[in-house]
């Protein structure tokens, strides 16, 4: 139970980008209808008195804040990326390039390194099990325990989980 509850965990949180930026269209969008709410009652307002032409005004001026809005939402989202690649450049400024390469490669060392550790231990215990009699069952059961899928299952939902909401 605590392995799917950790494997599900682990893949939303590869897509709490996403969701983020899910509430933030869906508080775009509801000031957007709002503001489309208004535009309606003030042609009304306008219809009433006969300003036909500058209804057509109006529907340009809002199709153009409409695409400025989009435009700035868009904007945004790229300075925000842009301001990320550009803080983790300065930090390592100064640093040689095999500093730089390492910090690059935490993660992924890490993940290599958990793999490379699973893999070990199942083969050294296989063979141990093996030498020793003991049944396969038996052996299976200690090397592949809740922990360890527990840790397996978290680190593969992390970074294939973070794939699966990327915007393609």
């Amino acid at each position: 139970m605590l392995t799917i509850l950790s494997t599900l965990l682990s893949f939303l949180m590869g897509g709490l980008p996403k969701l983020l930026s899910f509430f933030q269209d869906r508080s775009d969008k509801a000031h957007e209808l709002e503001l489309a709410q208004l535009q309606i009652q003030r042609e009304i307002e306008l219809r009433k008195a006969g300003f036909e032409a500058q209804e057509r005004v109006e529907h340009i001026h809002t199709e153009q804040m409409q695409i400025q809005a989009e435009t700035n939402a868009q904007g945004y989202r790229l300075q925000e990326r842009q301001s990320l690649y550009a803080h983790d450049i300065e930090i390592g400024k100064g640093a040689s390039q095999w500093v730089t390469n390492a910090r690059a490669m935490v993660r992924p060392a890490l993940t290599y390194g958990m793999f490379l550790l699973l893999v070990f231990v199942d083969i050294a215990g296989f063979a141990y099990a093996y030498h020793t009699g003991v049944a396969f069952t038996e052996c299976l059961d200690q090397l592949w325990d809740q922990d360890t899928q527990l840790i397996w299952a978290s680190i593969v939902a992390f970074w294939f989980g973070s794939q699966a909401f990327e915007k393609k």
